[in-house]
């Protein structure tokens, strides 16, 4: 035990050095002749476009708190009582009590479960999307993008759980080690893995046809010193709306991926802007680093997960006997909940820092000021995004910055680059 601890105390320690020193705190480097421009909606959106996001936010929060409280609710119930105990016993009874068997049908039983009661809150959100029209898909293709969702995350987790049990098992006292280890692996297989894996289980890609947006975004991709293998189109207007465009994938397996709603909906220049924000998150290993830190982040927590389950009278709370019991899967499963809910605020600060270093790369890149403010505009209607969001729901749940934000930043730019600084663009 005083081992893992100070196992846990060390990889604590280096998350927070990792995260202070490596999270760009300051995007631009340089004072703000005349100080920072106030971040102000009012500018550049009316009055009814600010209410429309305002009423498009109200109807589609509701169900996604519920959805978390539910869950949250759902797997202290189960984790926290012989409630999940039980249940695991009963999906592996017919078959036989092995451990195996116990994992295998109790982990299904339980990611049912959970799909079931968040079921319709999913409903409802996806309801509220289409009456707003972000959502283009019909209710058959809803189920079965949930399906595919719930498909490859079970199996995903299952394995996982298969082998985390089989090392506790096998190692009572020193599954940590391992455990810490493999999980760190893991998270760095499936970034790689998830480009070619999982991307095109929900989307169709083709190469964009040649031409001179093509050859601007490769041009682009050339001049910011990062190599990319193509240029792909994704059919997301199959499910939705929304503009966006990303690159994905890492050396060989890097591509530029832009929405086919994009291609509808903004100009050349805005496309070759917003991807260029997705090349500086290439040009500094954006993705390499938070895979490296999601590494770091899950060995931390293999490592307090130990300690946990070290705790007798939460095990017999839990209704089983030690951290080998199989039945113990539920509250293993409440504990990386917790875990992970807790974690969630920390990564989205981060995140945010990151998103806003891509802000500036894409203005440094392409030296249009304008066509971002105007970008971020148009992203901001099309996506609906929340102009002026509550602080508290911000801090919990935001991974970029509010778009306010960003067009504010590319006038502090403006002002230190020299160049024009966009003028407003809010219309009567």
């Amino acid at each position: 035990m005083p081992t893992s601890r100070a196992a846990l105390a060390a990889l604590g320690v280096a998350l927070v050095v990792v995260v202070l020193t490596t999270t760009p705190w300051r995007t631009i480097s340089e004072p703000v002749p005349g100080g920072p421009v106030a971040v102000d909606w009012s500018r550049d959106f009316t009055p009814q476009e600010k209410a429309r996001e305002d009423r498009f936010h109200r109807e589609v929060r509701m169900p996604a708190y519920l959805s978390l409280a539910v869950g949250l609710l759902l797997a202290g119930a189960l984790g926290l009582t012989p409630l999940g105990a039980r249940l695991i016993s009963a999906a592996a009874r017919p078959i036989g009590d092995r451990w195996f068997w116990q994992i295998l049908l109790g982990g299904l039983a339980i990611a049912l479960l959970a799909q079931l009661v968040t079921l319709p809150f999913s409903a409802w959100s996806e309801a509220v999307r289409r009456s707003y029209g972000l959502s283009t898909r019909s209710w058959g293709g809803f189920a079965v993008d949930l399906a595919k969702g719930f498909a490859l995350s079970t199996a995903l987790t299952v394995g996982v759980l298969l082998a985390f049990y089989a090392l506790v098992r096998a190692m009572p006292r020193t599954w940590w080690l391992p455990a810490a280890a493999g999980g760190a692996v893991l998270v760095i297989v499936l970034s790689f893995g998830y480009p070619v894996l999982v991307e095109p289980v929900f989307n169709r890609f083709t190469p964009m046809a040649p031409g001179p947006l093509r050859t601007a975004l490769l041009d682009a991709a050339a001049r910011d010193g990062v190599p990319v293998r193509d240029v792909l189109v994704a059919d997301a207007s199959r499910r939705t709306s929304t503009l966006n465009a990303y690159v994905s994938g890492f050396g060989s397996t890097r591509r530029i991926v832009v929405y086919d709603t994009l291609l509808q909906g903004a100009t050349p220049d805005e496309v070759e802007l917003i991807v260029a924000h997705e090349l500086g998150h290439a040009k500094e290993n954006d993705v390499l680093h938070g895979t490296l830190v999601g590494a770091l982040g899950v060995a931390f927590a293999v490592c307090a997960l130990y300690g946990v389950l070290q705790w007798a009278g939460l095990l017999r709370r839990a209704g089983v006997t030690s951290p080998g019991d199989a039945r113990s899967l539920a509250l293993v499963l409440f504990v990386v909940t917790v875990l992970s809910t807790v974690a969630g605020p920390v990564q989205n600060l981060v995140s945010r820092r990151i998103e806003a270093r891509a802000d500036v790369h894409s203005l440094e890149l392409t030296r249009e000021p304008m066509t971002f403010v105007q970008m971020q505009r148009r992203l901001a209607l099309a996506n609906l995004s929340d102009l002026d969001p509550n602080p508290v729901v911000y801090g919990l749940f935001a991974t970029h910055p509010a778009v306010t934000e960003r067009i504010a930043l590319a006038r502090d730019w403006a002002r230190v680059a020299g160049a024009r600084e966009p003028p407003d663009l809010a219309r009567p």
